[in-house]
């Protein structure tokens, strides 16, 4: 069937069902990623294909794309910004179109003044091994007109998987029986070799690349033959480089028929004692409307909370059941949670964050700076 005459709205029972499993469930580096969303969704592969295809060519899909472990590739951050209101929307579009290493850009508010209520702009940020993410962000700030930020590293992940599919109707305080997976943060050394096969990999998948044999025409790219290119990524998805093969939503703007796939995203903020974040990013990550969950240091300015999670949803209010369900296991399991918050997400841009070091060094020079005054001591 012509892709133009297949239904591209995620609501569709097809679309639905290979959706669930194409978007976060796919882990780790596939030879053919597609037979495998297949196999999972009980369809035929060339059904998968021209579903994924259709709805990529139509805007429903954003992207598919290998994902990285991008924090353990290079250093990562979430970063608040403080930027004066009329600066707010020209900050956010330089950050989402001319800095290729913040990730997600978004602007948050909350429902009333809080700690750190005046950080309205938040991003995701990688900066490449050997430069120094200090540095990074001054620059940054001073581009934007930034007159404070706080840089959190992750210092450890308990979930992670963007599924919004699979999320739709959930109930509150659904939860996983196991605790959640603690994800350590450390940084892995590559080889050139395994750097140029990592640049071909994680690019985005044109809608001509969406068959059978995705990886076949970027092995020229990486300068390599087919098989070597394999044997790299498979070693590189033992080393937990690799992430998930992913097929991402337009999640902002509606679909032709006015479908979204979320409308509200929520950044949750607790503080537990000291010594126990671990055990309560645990007990968080269980919940399966959980999008994301860290152990990340807000400091003062976020009144020292230090477990963040985001959730996202159709109905604030539903978002806020799931919120009051986990402070409600977190109560049960005996971990006070003395402070906590909720960021909501406004405007917001979500691109991949670049982390090749060759790529960083190249847009030091056309912004006109020295690469090296930007090095990590």
């Amino acid at each position: 069937m012509p892709s133009s005459l297949l239904s591209t709205e995620i609501s569709d029972p097809v679309n639905a069902r290979i959706l669930a499993v194409s978007e976060d469930r796919i882990a780790g580096f596939h030879e053919d990623p597609f037979a495998e969303i297949a196999r999972l969704s009980g369809f035929p592969l060339d059904t998968v294909l021209e579903r994924l295809r259709a709805m990529l060519e139509a805007g429903v899909v954003r992207r598919i794309r290998q994902t990285l472990m991008a924090t353990n590739l290079a250093p990562g951050a979430l970063v608040a910004w403080q930027v004066p209101t009329d600066r707010l929307d020209p900050a956010f579009e330089y950050l989402a179109g001319e800095d290729p290493f913040s990730g997600h850009v978004v602007i948050r508010s909350t429902d009333a003044e809080t700690p750190g209520s005046v950080y309205r702009l938040w991003t995701t940020l990688k900066v490449p091994q050997g430069f120094s993410m200090q540095r990074h962000c001054e620059l940054l700030a001073e581009r934007i007109g930034a007159s404070a930020f706080r840089i959190m590293p992750a210092k450890r992940l308990f979930a992670l998987g963007v599924g919004h599919v699979r999320r739709r109707g959930l109930e509150p305080g659904s939860r996983s029986e196991e605790l959640g997976e603690v994800l350590d943060t450390n940084i892995v050394e590559l080889s050139a070799l395994e750097w140029r096969v990592l640049a071909a990999l994680k690019r985005e998948l044109a809608p001509d690349e969406v068959h059978a044999t995705p990886w076949l025409t970027r092995t020229e790219e990486a300068g390599v033959s087919y098989d070597e290119f394999l044997r790299v990524a498979r070693e590189l998805s033992d080393r937990r480089v690799i992430g998930r093969f992913s097929t991402f939503l337009e999640h902002v703007k509606p679909s032709a028929a006015g479908t979204r796939a979320t409308r509200y995203n929520a950044l949750f903020h607790w503080r537990v004692p000291k010594g126990r974040e671990i055990e309560a990013g645990r007990e968080v990550g269980r919940h399966h409307i959980l999008t994301h969950a860290y152990w990340r240091e807000g400091g003062p300015e976020f009144a020292d909370v230090n477990v963040m999670a985001v959730a996202h949803g159709t109905e604030k209010s539903t978002v806020l059941a799931h919120k009051a369900a986990i402070d409600r296991h977190l109560e049960e399991a005996g971990i006070p949670v003395s402070y906590t918050n909720v960021f909501w997400g406004g405007r917001s841009e979500i691109k991949p964050s670049e982390v090749l070091p060759g790529e960083y060094e190249a847009w030091c020079r056309r912004i006109g700076i020295d690469p090296a005054t930007m090095r990590a001591s």
